[in-house]
């Protein structure tokens, strides 16, 4: 429905960029968009999906620029990922050998919370994201996550971490295999790409990786990526 859109305008102020060079980026066909009534018009959840797209090449500057533009009531701006991140929410390691016990281990995990009412819906939504576009990354990490807000199956936004004895097939560029997965449920679109954003800038680290890689235990992970989240915040 018509009121479900956005303007250039407001498209530009939420996200912190300059109108005119939106305006040439969705004329070229880069940027989803259409027109009505001779306006250009964005729908919320295509331009979520297509942040999210580009994120993934984001610098640490860039990706500061969209944490700074997000507000969210779930997640704490300083520490997002510290925010929705708990102890009973990291396994490691994690008993998984394919992509589907991956993701079906991670709900049971983030599940420990209580706070994942509809965990079959849950992970459906996150099956269908991967389906689309695989969330692996060429360093061993995975950030899976449902393409859109889930808020009635929710009960507050979760971060849920695992690693596996052995990379996994995850879908990450050039074959490359993935053992440390971020299972990201948030409740609205702004707390998603918080998420998202923050912990672009903690896989940047350097060192970050292989030291999460190295953690012998889920003790030792949940320490080292709240440390490092908190290091951004006290950079900021």
């Amino acid at each position: 429905m018509r009121h479900e859109f956005i303007t250039l305008e407001q498209l530009a102020e939420q996200l912190g960029r300059d109108r005119r060079l939106l305006e040439k980026e969705v004329n070229r066909g880069r940027l989803p968009g259409q027109k009505v009534d001779g306006q250009w018009r964005f729908h919320p959840a295509e331009i979520t999906h297509w942040l999210e797209l580009e994120m993934r090449g984001y610098s640490d500057e860039e990706l500061l620029a969209v944490e700074e533009q997000q507000s969210s009531t779930e997640a704490d701006a300083d520490s997002p990922v510290r925010s929705l991140l708990d102890p009973q929410t990291v396994q490691v390691p994690l008993e998984a050998r394919t992509k589907r016990s991956v993701l079906e281990s991670l709900v049971e995990v983030a599940g420990r919370t209580w706070q994942v009412w509809e965990p079959a819906t849950v992970l459906q939504a996150v099956l269908d994201r991967e389906k689309v576009f695989p969330t692996g990354y060429e360093n061993g990490v995975a950030i899976p996550h449902p393409r859109s807000p889930q808020p009635d199956a929710l009960g507050q936004s979760i971060i849920a971490y695992g690693r596996t004895f052995a990379g996994i097939p995850f879908g990450a560029p050039k074959r490359k295999l993935n053992e440390m997965f971020f299972l990201v449920l948030c409740r609205d679109s702004r707390t998603h790409l918080l998420v998202l954003a923050r912990l672009g800038r903690i896989l940047q680290l350097p060192g970050f990786v292989d030291s999460l890689r190295e953690a012998p235990d889920s003790e030792t992970s949940f320490e080292l990526i709240c440390e490092a989240d908190e290091r951004l915040a006290d950079d900021a």
